[in-house]
């Protein structure tokens, strides 16, 4: 009776913990499939007061809930800076002419019997150009769409690809706004991050380019005339009012080699972007004031080519305001938690999972998981599970690249195969097919997790800390290693 009457009085103080987390996705569930708005803003800010009303029934004060959102928030602000840069970068690298070139050579290699590793293959080199999955599938993924059905190629397997090169970008590009996120969360740095996450992520992307050419040796044949027309339309709108060249794709292999060298994202991507201005002025034929508003603004392209103006029509400062709110949003939310409580309660409940390399590894990618399909959004899932897991990491001596690569696998990588995640509505909404039906296709997008956990199990690239085991600095984190057992059953 004892024993049971301490069962209940410590479930109900679970179920306490957690009300402000599960209140609010209940409100994102009504937002998402009542509503039928996919943006989780509102219910955010609405979670944070929320969690508020709870703060006060524990006697305790909003300011200090909103003490810990600012510190939590700070996290973000290299980030900010960066997906800015990102913004502009896009913008510049159009006005310069590096997108119109990649396009071009993409168009002048495809034919049926390479049509899925070319589409894979291009949206790959577009994505970590640009360092945008959406804005990837939403231009050059539009444009394989049609050449893929006028070849006769199954709408499945072409988004598939589209998918599978696009969210490689988003997850190793760094100027991806998930790359710079993750490891921030998790308490490591951007290079450290994306060298953690090739070794899985290679042997998936092989394996992804090889079921991906024998898939299309099976549609052998002439390109249709359709097809053609497409190809002609988009090489004549580029031909008739860009100039393509190799020095167009100058900035964007700066930025490429300087990331894989190391030196500072901002940095590279401010000389990144200054190349592209001066290409755009010099070589493009762009005014200086016309490239000012297109660094703020993005490019608005005018080739009287529907298709090919809504590819060219991207970034800038302002596009990346929704992005920038979503991040601040996330992460004032997951603070305010955080200084209530409900992580304390979750990993007190999750430690008896905790066991071994691979329970550890394994438990972080069903937390991303779970947070992904229940929240809806992605950068909640990158923040949460970051925010949650990093003092275990450090308890027991793992390097925390390895938990900001299971993050992105699980959380970046795995959004377009969850229908109501904003990944996986974003892709149905622009490509138009369900999100069950091409998600098996989508081949990168499961292979990069599976073999991630593949090799935790093997215990392959799973590198202990080289200080061993130690205690989070952070004072919150401190207090959730100290209070856990609080919470134990």
């Amino acid at each position: 009776m004892l024993f049971s009457s301490y069962k209940n009085r410590s479930d109900y103080s679970f179920r306490f913990e957690v009300a402000p987390l599960s209140i609010t996705v209940a409100i994102l569930m009504v937002q998402f499939f009542i509503f039928k708005d996919y943006t989780p803003h509102i219910p955010l800010i609405i979670g944070i007061c929320i969690t508020g009303i709870f703060m006060a029934l524990k006697g305790r004060k909003w300011a200090e809930m909103e003490k810990n959102m600012y510190r939590v928030m700070k996290v973000a602000l290299p980030t900010t800076i960066i997906i800015l840069c990102v913004g502009m970068m896009i913008a510049a690298s159009i006005a310069a002419g590096t997108v119109q070139t990649v396009l071009k050579f993409g168009l002048d290699i495809i034919s049926p019997s390479i049509f899925l590793p070319a589409t894979c293959i291009l949206t790959t080199i577009v994505s970590l150009a640009t360092g945008t999955s959406w804005g990837t599938l939403g231009t050059v993924g539009l444009a394989m769409l049609g050449i893929g059905d006028a070849l006769g190629i199954p709408n499945y397997w072409t988004i598939g690809a589209i998918c599978s090169g696009s969210f490689f970008g988003d997850k190793m590009s760094p100027l991806s706004d998930t790359t710079n996120l993750t490891p921030a969360v998790a308490g490591t740095d951007v290079w450290s991050h994306i060298k953690s996450m090739l070794p899985n992520t290679t042997v998936a992307y092989t394996l992804t380019i090889i079921i991906y050419a024998l898939v299309s040796r099976h549609y052998q044949g002439d390109a249709g005339e359709i097809a053609n027309q497409t190809r002609a339309m988009f090489q004549t709108a580029i031909a008739g009012h860009y100039k393509t060249g190799f020095i167009t794709l100058v900035p964007a292999l700066f930025v490429i080699a300087m990331g894989f060298r190391k030196y500072s994202v901002t940095g590279t991507l401010c000389t990144g972007i200054f190349l592209a201005v001066l290409i755009a002025v010099c070589y493009q034929g762009e005014s200086i004031s016309r490239v000012s508003d297109i660094l703020m603004n993005g490019y608005k392209a005018q080739t009287d080519q529907e298709y090919v103006d809504k590819l060219l029509s991207k970034g800038g400062i302002m596009s990346m305001t929704w992005v920038i709110t979503m991040m601040m949003l996330s992460l004032a939310f997951i603070g305010a938690l955080e200084t209530y409580g409900t992580f304390r309660a979750i990993l007190g409940k999750l430690k008896v999972l905790i066991k071994s390399r691979f329970s550890l590894v394994a438990t972080t990618a069903m937390i991303v998981l779970t947070v992904g399909m229940v929240a809806g959004e992605i950068y909640t899932s990158l923040v949460l599970p970051g925010r949650l897991m990093k003092s275990k990491y450090a308890e027991m001596g793992y390097d925390r690249a390895i938990l900001s690569r299971t993050i992105e696998d699980w959380g970046t990588i795995v959004s377009p195969l969850i229908p109501w995640n904003n990944g996986g509505v974003f892709v149905t909404t622009t490509l138009g097919l369900s999100t069950f039906i091409y998600a098996p296709f989508a081949l990168f997008c499961w292979l990069s997790p599976a073999v991630g956990l593949i090799f935790a199990a093997l215990g392959w690239f799973v590198p202990k800390d080289p200080h061993g085991p130690q205690t989070i600095d952070d004072e919150e984190m401190e207090e959730i290693a100290d209070d856990v057992d609080d919470y134990m059953v």
